[in-house]
C-alpha cells in the first residue's frame, strides 16, 4: 500500500519554491518565483489529486545567466504556508541536516504537520554545495561523515516525534539530555521521511531511514533500472527489515504532436539553456569529466539542465502515458514532475495527461473538495 494514495503511479510537483523551478533555461515563460506563482502551482496540483509537493533546498544559486535556483523560499516555512492552503497533498520540506539542530527541526516539522492536518513530510539532504556551506561558516563534511551525522540527526528527530517520556542521547555528534517534545505529530507513526542518497552509502541510509527513497533512472534500459530499484528494495528488506516507496523525477514537455514536443525540448535546452549554471552544478555535485565518456557526460548535463537530472518525458499525451507505464513497470511508486512553464503546462497535464493515466489504470479519478483559488 502506498503512503499517500492507492494510485498505482502517484504524482508530485518538484521545485515550485525556487527560481526557474528545475529547468536552467532562459526560454520565455520559465518559472518566476514569487508567492502567488508558487501557491497557484501547488493549489492546482492539490485540486487535481497530486499526492506530494517536493521543494528544492537552496541557499545560493549556481551562477550563469539565470543564477539557477538563486532566488528561493525556505522550505519549512513554505511547507507550513501551503499546508494551510491545501486539502489533499502532502507538502514536504527539504532540510539540510547540518544547518538545523534536530530538536528545532522536530518542533518545526510537528508544527507544519499540525497546520496541514497531518499532510507534512520531511526530505532529508546531507548537503554538498560548498559555496552554501561557506555562507554558514562550516565546511562540507566528508562523504561518509555526512551520513553518520544524518543518521544521528534522524534518530533524534524520530525519538522526539514518537517517544512520550524524556530521553537521553549521546552520540558522535549530538548529546541530548532529557529530550522532550510535545505535541506529537498528527501523522502516525510520524511524518514520512524522504531521502535521495545515490552513492552506496546514500542508498544504505535511504534503505534504513526513508519511507520514500528517490532513485534516478539513469541506466540505459528498463531492465537495468528495474534491477537497481530491486537491489535497493532488497537492501531494505534484508538489512533493515523495512519496506518503503521508491519515487523518481521527470521533466515534462507535452505537446499535441511529437514534432512540436521535440522541437520545444531542443529549444529550451540547446538554444536557451544556461550551460554555465549547469557546468557549475555538475562540478559541485562532483561528477568529474575524467571518468565519464564525453557523450554520456553531455547527455547527463542536458538532463540536469532540462529538469535537475529527471527522466525526460517528451511527446504527446499518449506517448507520455506510455512512458509512465514503462516507469511504473520498473516498480516505481511515484514520480515528481517539473516543466519550464509550471502554471500553464501543469494545467495542460491535468486536462490532457491525467485522463489518459486513468484510462491506462495508473490512477483513479479524483474529485476535489473545492475549486482552486484564483491566481
Amino acid at each position: 500500500m502506498n503512503h499517500f494514495s492507492s494510485n498505482k503511479l502517484q504524482l508530485g510537483v518538484f521545485g515550485a519554491n525556487v527560481s526557474n523551478g528545475c529547468a536552467a533555461t532562459l526560454a520565455p515563460g520559465h518559472f518566476e518565483l514569487n508567492w502567488p506563482n508558487s501557491r497557484h502551482v501547488v493549489q492546482l496540483a492539490d485540486q487535481a489529486g497530486f499526492e506530494i509537493m517536493v521543494p528544492v533546498a537552496r541557499w545560493k544559486g549556481f551562477g550563469g545567466a539565470t543564477n539557477f535556483n538563486g532566488t528561493n523560499f525556505e522550505t519549512l516555512t513554505w511547507a507550513s504556508g501551503l499546508g494551510s492552503l491545501t486539502e489533499h497533498t502532502t507538502i514536504f520540506s527539504t532540510s539540510h541536516v547540518p544547518t538545523l539542530h534536530p530538536i528545532v527541526a522536530a518542533k518545526q516539522c510537528t508544527t507544519a504537520d499540525h497546520i496541514s492536518s497531518g499532510r507534512f513530510g520531511l526530505n532529508i539532504v546531507c548537503g554538498w554545495f560548498e559555496e552554501e556551506f561557506r555562507m554558514f561558516g562550516s565546511p562540507v563534511m566528508e562523504h561518509e561523515t555526512r551520513y553518520a551525522y544524518a543518521a544521528e540527526w534522524v534518530e533524534i528527530v524520530k525519538k522526539l516525534w514518537t517517544v512520550e517520556e524524556e530521553f537521553d542521547f549521546e552520540g558522535r555528534f549530538f548529546k541530548i539530555e532529557k529530550g522532550f517534545h510535545q505535541p506529537k505529530p498528527l501523522r502516525k507513526p510520524h511524518p514520512p521521511i524522504m531521502n535521495a542518497g545515490a552513492s552506496p552509502t546514500g542508498a544504505r541510509f535511504a534503505a534504513q531511514y526513508a519511507d520514500v527513497a528517490f532513485q534516478g533512472l539513469h541506466k540505459e534500459t528498463r531492465d537495468e533500472n528495474k534491477q537497481e530499484i530491486a537491489a535497493l528494495r532488497r537492501l531494505g528488506r534484508e538489512e533493515f527489515n523495512r519496506e518503503f516507496e521508491v519515487w523518481s523525477s521527470c521533466s515534462v514537455v507535452c505537446r499535441p504532436t511529437e514534432k512540436e514536443a521535440q522541437e520545444y525540448a531542443h529549444y529550451y535546452v540547446y538554444e536557451k539553456g544556461d550551460w554555465v549554471a549547469t557546468e557549475n552544478l555538475i562540478r559541485e555535485l562532483g561528477i568529474q569529466h575524467s571518468y565519464m565518456p564525453p557523450a554520456a557526460l553531455e547527455k547527463l548535463k542536458a538532463k540536469f539542465l532540462a529538469g535537475w537530472g529527471g527522466t525526460p518525458l517528451v511527446g504527446t499525451p499518449e506517448q507520455i502515458v506510455d512512458k509512465l507505464l514503462e516507469i511504473s513497470k520498473m516498480d516505481i511508486n511515484g514520480v515528481v514532475l517539473s516543466w519550464v512553464n509550471y502554471q500553464d503546462e501543469l494545467q495542460d497535464w491535468i486536462q490532457t495527461v491525467l485522463p489518459l493515466m486513468e484510462q491506462a489504470g495508473l490512477r483513479h479519478p479524483y474529485k476535489p473538495m473545492t475549486a482552486p483559488a484564483a491566481r
